[in-house]
């Protein structure tokens, strides 16, 4: 079976994620559940290959994006929707900040949300997409890939669902309308001197993340140990890691994982890197409380008392991070 290596950025250790085929969800779900859980075990993370994905529909989506971020700076922003938190559109270079730091990344990005028919009660929480004109495919295909990702996100919490013990459809009744994002993430190249880092360390608010590989370098999660270690996916891959939603829910069972976007070596300043994280939700007015299957005497509630709706989690998180 092939590894892929997460190395230590200093010094000489290294461990490996062992991917997890995607071909095994069908023929042995038992199976693919357990691996894919014990890698979430111990990492916080995992990677999943032969995620099948329809390769054209990223290629579409990821061209638009490159196209939207080569535009001028004044035509982009006009599509930032300033005191929203970022839920639609455009958020502006500079702006994201990890929650505790002091200094904004080095990143601009678009968010693109759930469409909702008219009238629906979620559409208090859910804010209408926004679309730029000066890209005309960008709606189809950047809606496209959103759609996509979700619809892998749920098969991938059955899989979750299964490794905990619960019932596979657990989670279906609770993300299908969730506040889920599409991010397009445009980390531009950066002069020497440059104050900051393209993502500080960070762990993500949602339920799970599903990250298709970037062009270039740059993403590390911090282990158990302390040690930070290197991501790099093998082409065709996905990296899927835990959000605090999940490990709040799951009493720390599954971890969500400190990670960041590190800058580049200097012969790799020049070039742009681009990403695009799906930041799986779940429907805004679910109640976050401890499941009592990850209730043990050795891992006593963590949250006793403090249930908290998933939109008010969000909106707690938001500020921390200034986006609000």
């Amino acid at each position: 079976m092939s590894t892929i290596t997460a190395k230590a950025a200093e010094g000489s250790n290294t461990k490996a994620i062992v991917p997890v085929s995607m071909t095994r969800y069908d023929a042995d779900f038992q199976g693919f559940a357990d691996e894919l859980g014990a890698s979430f075990a111990r990492y916080g993370f995992a990677v999943v290959s032969d995620h099948g994905l329809d390769q054209a529909v990223i290629d579409a989506a990821i061209a638009d994006a490159k196209t939207f971020f080569a535009l001028d700076e004044e035509t982009k922003r006009q599509y930032h929707q300033a005191g929203t938190g970022g839920a639609r559109g455009l958020t502006p270079f500079g702006i994201e900040t990890a929650k505790g730091a002091s200094v904004r990344d080095l990143k601009e990005f678009w968010h693109t949300g759930r469409e909702l028919p008219e009238g629906h009660e979620y559409k208090k929480f859910m804010r209408d997409n926004v679309w730029p004109s000066e890209v005309p495919t960008f709606q189809k295909n950047v809606y496209g890939m959103f759609s996509a990702l979700d619809e892998l996100g749920r098969r991938v919490l059955k899989a979750i669902a299964r490794y905990l013990k619960l019932d596979d459809d657990y989670f279906e009744d609770k993300v299908q309308l969730g506040n889920s994002i599409l991010r397009l993430l445009h980390y531009p190249p950066l002069p020497a001197d440059a104050e900051g880092v393209r993502a500080g360390a960070h762990e993500d608010i949602n339920v799970i993340t599903l990250l298709l590989g970037a062009e270039e370098a740059g993403l590390q999660l911090k282990d158990s140990d302390g040690e930070w270690l290197d991501i790099a996916p093998p082409p065709g891959a996905l990296v899927i890691n835990i959000g605090d939603m999940l490990q709040r829910l799951v009493n720390h069972v599954l971890p969500s994982t400190t990670h960041r976007v590190v800058n580049p070596a200097p012969e790799r300043r020049g070039f742009a890197r681009y990403s695009t994280p799906f930041f799986l939700h779940f429907n805004p007015d679910f109640p976050i409380e401890t499941l009592p299957s990850t209730i043990t005497e050795e891992n006593p509630d963590r949250y006793a008392g403090k249930t908290i709706l998933a939109e008010d989690f969000l909106t707690e998180r938001l500020r921390e991070i200034k986006l609000i």
